[in-house]
C-alpha cells in the first residue's frame, strides 16, 4: 500500500518556507489520499508530487513516511531557512508576489452561508492564487477564446481557478455557467479581473454579491464601474460609506464613488445614522458633506449628548452648515469653556447666537 501523507502535529506551518506550490499540494493532503490520488487531484504528475511531498517532509510540514527497516528510524531534521529555501521551485520574490494576491479572509459575521474558518494550518495550507496564474499563463494563455470559453463550462480544479485569471468577459461569463465555480472563483475573479464587463456578471449572481469578501475585493479592483458600486452599496450604512471614501487602499475612482453616495444618503437618509457618522468620526465626515444642511431631527440628537473631543468642536465650528442650536450647545461644553481657541471659534461661526458670552 502505498504512503498516505499526514500533517504534522503542532506545526505552525505558516512559519516555515512554503511555496504556493507546496501549499497547493499541502492543501489536498487529507491522511487517506497517496501520491497517486494526490497526482490525480492537483493535475501533477505522480514524480512531481513525490517530490513535493518530499520537500514538505524535510521542511517539517508532512510526518516523515514510516521507516522501511530498523535502519530507517530517525525523521530527518527541518533544514534552516536558508536551505530550505534553496529547495522551493519558486524564487522569494515569486513567493511574495504570490502572498500579495492572496485575499483576506472573510469574518465569521459576514459569512454565514459559508463553511466555518479554516483553523490555522488550513488557512496556510490554502492554495495562493500565485499557482493557478502561473498555471493560466503556462497551459491556458496560448488557447484561443473560443477554446477557453468552452473549457471554462467544464474545467475542474486546478484549472477552474487558473481561468478566473483569464482577462476576457466572456470566459468569466462561462466559468459562472460552470455548476463548479463557486465562492473561492468568485473571489479570485473580483480580485484579478480587469473587465467592467466581467466584474457586472459576477456581480449579477446574488449569490456572489452577497458575500461580503466579494464585495471587499471589487471595492479594491481599480475596474470597478461606478454604476456596480452605486448598486452594491447605495443602501449601506453611512458610516461605512465614509470608511470607503478615506480608505487608501480603494482606488481613486471608487473613492470619488463613494463621496457621491455617502452625499445623496446624508440628504435623505435616516437622522439617526446622519448623528452615528458625525460622532464616530467627530466630524472628519463633514469635510465631504459641504454644502448639506443638517435636519432638525439631528440636531436634535446631536444636542443631547456632552462632547469632550478637542477635535469634535473644531471640526464643527469649522462647518458652515452647522445650526444655531447645536453651536449654542457646543458653547456650553465644559472642553470649550477652558479651552479659549475653541470658544473663539464657535463665537466667530456665522450661526453662533448673537449676544453669547
Amino acid at each position: 500500500m502505498g504512503w498516505k501523507p499526514v500533517l504534522a502535529v503542532g506545526v505552525d506551518l505558516k512559519s516555515l518556507p512554503l511555496s504556493p506550490l507546496h501549499g497547493f499540494v499541502l492543501s489536498r493532503v487529507d491522511g487517506a489520499s497517496d501520491v497517486e490520488v494526490l497526482s490525480k487531484v492537483t493535475g501533477l504528475s505522480v514524480d512531481r508530487v513525490q517530490t513535493l511531498l518530499d520537500e514538505l517532509v524535510a521542511t517539517g510540514a508532512l510526518q516523515a513516511p514510516p521507516a522501511a527497516g530498523p535502519e530507517s528510524t530517525s525523521t530527518p531534521a527541518p533544514p534552516d531557512a536558508t536551505s530550505a529555501g534553496a529547495s522551493s521551485p519558486l524564487s522569494n520574490a515569486e513567493e511574495s508576489d504570490a502572498s500579495a494576491d492572496a485575499a483576506p479572509e472573510e469574518p465569521p459575521a459576514e459569512t454565514a452561508d459559508e463553511p466555518a474558518a479554516p483553523d490555522d494550518a488550513a488557512a496556510a495550507a490554502e492554495p495562493e492564487p500565485g499557482t493557478h496564474r502561473q498555471l493560466f499563463e503556462a497551459e491556458l494563455h496560448g488557447l484561443t477564446a473560443d477554446e477557453r470559453g468552452v473549457r471554462a463550462q467544464n474545467a475542474v480544479e486546478p484549472y477552474l481557478s487558473a481561468l478566473c485569471f483569464d482577462p476576457l468577459p466572456s470566459v468569466v461569463q462561462a466559468l459562472l455557467d460552470n455548476p463548479q465555480f463557486g465562492l473561492q472563483q468568485a473571489r479570485l475573479v473580483a480580485r484579478h479581473h480587469r473587465n467592467p464587463n466581467g466584474l457586472e456578471a459576477l456581480a449579477g449572481r446574488a449569490a456572489f454579491a452577497a458575500d461580503g469578501q466579494v464585495r471587499r475585493l471589487l471595492l479594491h479592483n481599480p475596474m470597478l464601474p461606478g454604476s456596480l458600486y452605486r448598486r452594491l452599496w447605495a443602501t449601506r450604512r453611512m458610516l461605512e460609506q465614509h470608511q470607503v471614501l478615506i480608505s487608501r487602499e480603494v482606488p481613486e475612482q471608487t473613492r470619488r464613488a463613494a463621496r457621491e453616495v455617502l452625499r445623496t444618503r446624508f440628504t435623505s437618509g435616516p437622522s439617526e445614522e446622519k448623528a452615528e457618522l458625525i460622532v464616530k468620526t467627530e466630524g472628519r465626515c463633514l469635510a465631504a458633506l459641504v454644502g448639506l444642511p443638517l435636519d432638525g431631527k439631528t440636531t436634535s440628537l446631536l444636542c443631547q449628548r456632552t462632547y469632550a473631543s478637542v477635535l469634535f468642536v473644531q471640526n464643527l465650528a469649522r462647518w458652515s452648515a452647522a445650526p444655531p442650536q447645536l453651536i449654542a450647545h457646543l458653547q456650553r461644553q465644559d472642553v470649550v469653556k477652558r479651552n479659549g481657541m475653541l470658544r473663539t471659534l464657535l463665537d466667530r461661526h456665522p450661526n453662533a447666537p448673537k449676544g453669547h458670552v
